[in-house]
């Protein structure tokens, strides 16, 4: 089957998808979308630590929806542009009713849905792009975390890694923290005083629970790797959807380690509701990925996001 996916310079707002995306810039993307195509349903599920809106984008039927979260981590923000290229692609499609794959596009939200968070951290994208001063209130605690390790920035502005956070393992995941020297707020790596301390932590878990969520893709960078298990709460057909991605993407499905084994967002749903959960791990590279990057990975990757809500 023939894709007929645009590139990004056919689409009516090109630039968006040629520099990191700064937080304001999404929202103008957001209302943008929002006003062009009538199928998209935009909200917020709660708002960062320091107030920024953490926006959804929804298609199709929101009670039985696949869920896609982008930017947990700060210099992550390639996995933003991902999704909402991938969101303004299915909007075209639905708006001129041309398929994708062979696939026509309402024949794909028929009885099903897809909510897109293109970024989980607003702040911590902002810090990762545009330093301390965008901490607001907490510009001085965040210039303080940042001697502790001034390469990267992953964390929120409260220094706590996000998918460090959520409820799996974090007992152990705590003692692993500890055990590499991770003791308190850090740019990297610090899952926080308790599970769920985050407001953002909470507004995801949140929406997993009034949704109905049956399945989530987790979108990180780099490695070109997809994980899919967590303990004896993973699916059967885990693995199966796992080496169904796979073999769209040319991604090779992996196992984590260390201090990625525990307290992440998928390995919460998995515990939690006994349902598919994916970690992808986009490009290669040194993080954060060129912009430059986008349209390859987007190109390699669409079909595999779209089997991801058909299957």
């Amino acid at each position: 089957m023939e894709s007929v996916l645009h590139t990004a310079a056919s689409l009516p707002d090109p630039s968006f998808y040629q520099h990191p995306p700064a937080f304001n810039k999404l929202q103008q993307k957001i209302l943008s979308l929002s006003s062009q195509y009538a199928a998209l349903k935009s909200f917020s599920i709660g708002r960062s630590v320091l107030g920024r809106k953490i926006y959804a984008l929804g298609l199709g039927d929101l009670r039985n929806a696949v869920l896609f979260a982008a930017a947990f981590h700060g210099q992550e923000w390639l996995t933003t542009l991902l999704c909402v290229r991938f969101v303004e692609e299915l909007c075209r499609a639905l708006q001129n009713k041309q398929p994708l794959f062979g696939i026509q596009p309402e024949h794909i939200f028929d009885g099903r849905g897809l909510i897109v968070l293109p970024m989980v951290n607003p702040d911590g994208v902002e810090i990762a792009l545009h330093g301390a001063a965008s901490a607001k209130r907490l510009k001085k605690q965040v210039e303080a975390i940042m001697r502790k390790d001034p390469r990267s920035w992953q964390a929120n502005a409260c220094g706590v890694d996000l998918n460090h956070n959520f409820d799996a393992g974090f007992s152990i995941l705590r003692q692993m923290e500890e055990e590499a020297g991770i003791h308190g707020p850090s740019p990297r790596q610090y899952g926080g005083p308790r599970p769920h301390s985050e407001p953002e932590t909470r507004a995801v878990a949140s929406l997993c629970m009034g949704f109905g969520i049956r399945r989530v893709l987790a979108f990180h960078s780099q490695g070109e790797e997809i994980y899919y298990s967590y303990g004896d709460r993973t699916p059967e057909n885990a693995k199966i959807i796992a080496d169904a991605m796979a073999a769209s993407s040319g991604y090779r499905v992996c196992v984590p380690d260390g201090l990625a084994s525990h307290g992440g967002f998928k390995d919460w749903f998995i515990e939690k509701f006994g349902r598919p959960g994916f970690t992808i791990e986009i490009g290669k590279g040194e993080n954060p990925l060129p912009v430059q990057d986008l349209e390859p990975i987007y190109a390699r990757l669409f079909e595999m996001m779209l089997l991801s809500i058909l299957i």
